[in-house]
């Protein structure tokens, strides 16, 4: 744990120093992304969210920390949290940093949750290109909240905002993040089969996208690709292809790295249960 001590040092160095916060937020979160080894991170990760939560504490509306915190918060629920009641907390308070980020940029995002759909639709069809980085970051926590939270149907009955948000960033830019809002609406659309409500074409063609726009280096998108399309369809040739792809590919990419190493294992896991599945 001491290269992570080491790090925190540096960081709170800086602010004494006077670096500008905003940068601070802005990279916390890409040394993440950008590291290959998920024991680590998984480790020491718990050290970057208590920094971030006293970051905060002292500059309580820093859009930028506040999205930091946010993204920190859902990755490592996410990633390394299998109990739970537990990863429900930690996506709350992802969720609570992300609305709390939304308030301090746009004074009318400060009540999202209880604004009327109508009026949270024309909210974003105000957005503009400098709310691209927040917009993705609450369509990301919010996601997170009600996958951990699928048993309470208020929270279920809030996936048309994320989508609506993850509709505005493909409006506004998108190959933002490598596509990854095309990846979400792919998840969004292939929740129910077709004979339920549920719009599977669109997901595949919302999982291409997300494949080209990233020229394949985002491998995350190919696995949930086959395990939310695919595997829906009941498309074993797909399904195997995709995960095939994924595990013969180089996970180190910019901003990529540790989604893509996650990704590897989940591929795997997929695979090793495929014959059972299909």
């Amino acid at each position: 744990m001491k290269q992570w001590r080491a790090v925190c040092s540096v960081v709170l160095l800086l602010i004494v120093q006077g670096c500008a916060v905003n940068r601070i937020g802005d990279n916390l979160a890409k040394g993440i992304e950008d590291n290959n080894d998920l024991v680590l991170v998984g480790e020491g990760l718990p050290s970057y969210l208590l920094m971030v939560d006293g970051l905060i504490l002292t500059w309580p509306e820093r859009t930028s920390l506040l999205r930091a915190g946010a993204d920190l918060y859902g990755a490592y629920a996410g990633l390394f949290v299998e109990d739970p009641d537990r990863a429900a907390t930690l996506n709350e308070k992802a969720l609570d940093y992300a609305m709390r980020a939304a308030c301090s940029q746009r004074s009318d995002y400060c009540d999202l949750r209880q604004t009327p759909v109508p009026e949270f639709e024309a909210l974003l069809a105000e957005a503009g290109d400098e709310d691209l980085p927040l917009l993705f970051t609450l369509g990301s926590a919010w996601a997170g909240y009600i996958q951990t939270h699928s048993d309470d149907w208020n929270a279920v009955a809030e996936l048309a905002r994320v989508r609506a948000l993850m509709e505005r960033v493909v409006t506004l830019d998108e190959g933002y993040q490598n596509g990854q809002a095309h990846m979400y609406l792919g998840v969004l659309n292939s929740l129910l089969p077709a004979s339920l409500g549920g719009q599977p074409e669109q997901a595949k063609a919302h999982f291409e996208q997300a494949v080209a726009l990233s020229q394949g280096r985002n491998l995350l998108a190919r696995v949930l690709y086959a395990e939310h399309y695919a595997r829906l369809v009941f498309d074993r040739e797909l399904h195997d292809a995709q995960l095939h792809k994924v595990l013969e590919a180089d996970p180190e990419q910019p901003g990529l790295t540790l989604q893509n190493v996650y990704a590897q294992q989940q591929a795997q896991r997929l695979l090793d249960s495929a014959d059972a599945y299909f």
